[in-house]
């Protein structure tokens, strides 16, 4: 957290959607709601463990007259305060999307009992320490997030998808990925090398309409292209530009969702020069064509 110093945000933020499991995780998909001077306030509990991941656009947290802290895009953080309830308001940039998880630290501990020993936030040991945790978001957490914005299914069906997406969600979160950054790619187990890969990632997503070559994103981060190429595709499981063409068509997916712009301008925004190939592109990918994908969902 840091001194509010910055100039807050004035686009209201709106709750769209809220989903219980069993009283033992809690969701709630948040969303933009225009130029107006209002924000989603609530306290975190002492008991629970809180997540918030930002998928579009930016979102401020205040936590008092003094404290804020801004969460851009494709960020999450992680919060847990033992010794207090926390009191929290959050307003957004236009166009943002948040995510927002909660359940408590002893739920938790069930979920990964067999895995604490090796996940310090989750030995019972560290149960009295206050834990913040900001990270970009991982490529494989991309998808069950967006998702989360773009199911539409009967009642009953969707709480099932639901309660399968929260606990990818959480099972991706705490898949110790600092193991796999560096066990299974020799050359990762240099952190810089590790810090360097990370970075390559952030510039796609930064970048991902128009995205730099092999060639100058090595140069950008400083390693040559056989260790940039090996390195990304042993964090993260896919090519460079395989990883930027599912970000590029799971934030397509997430414009149709909204229903407020056409398939031309989709692909424009996505950098595709002729909607012709960004249609091609997300037939292969999903099965099925952005206007048939529209049809489906209305």
């Amino acid at each position: 957290m840091m001194p509010m110093n910055m100039t807050p945000k004035n686009n209201a933020i709106r709750n769209i959607f809220t989903f219980d499991l069993d009283g033992q995780i809690q969701l709630n998909l948040f969303a933009a709601n225009g130029n107006v001077d209002e924000c989603v306030s609530f306290k975190a509990n002492k008991t629970e463990v809180h997540f918030f991941f930002c998928l579009q656009s930016e979102s401020l947290f205040r936590f008092s007259p003094k404290y804020a802290k801004t969460l851009e895009s494709n960020k999450s953080f992680l919060l847990y305060e033992p010794t207090r309830d926390v009191p929290i308001a959050i307003s957004a940039d236009q166009d943002c999307r948040l995510i927002h998880i909660s359940t408590t630290i002893d739920h938790l501990h069930e979920l990964f009992v067999s895995d604490a020993p090796e996940m310090a936030f989750l030995t019972k040991d560290n149960k009295e320490r206050k834990y913040y945790d900001e990270r970009s978001i991982p490529a494989n957490l991309h998808a069950p997030l967006q998702q989360l914005f773009s199911n539409r299914l009967s009642a009953q069906a969707q709480r099932l998808f639901v309660k399968g997406k929260l606990y990818e969600i959480l099972a991706c979160y705490f898949s110790n990925d600092s193991m796999a950054d560096s066990e299974s790619c020799p050359f990762l187990k240099d952190e810089d090398s590790v810090k360097r890969v990370k970075k390559a990632k952030t510039i796609l997503i930064e970048e991902f309409t128009n995205p730099p070559s092999l060639f100058e994103l090595a140069r950008q981060v400083g390693l040559n292209e056989f260790k940039l190429k090996t390195g990304f595709k042993e964090v993260y499981g896919n090519t460079v530009f395989g990883f930027v063409l599912d970000y590029k068509l799971e934030t397509a997916r997430g414009m149709l969702d909204s229903q407020q712009y056409k398939i031309n301008e989709i692909a424009f925004h996505m950098g595709y020069s002729n909607p012709s190939h960004f249609i091609s592109a997300f037939k292969k990918k999903y099965g099925i064509t952005p206007k048939q994908y529209t049809k489906q969902n209305t």
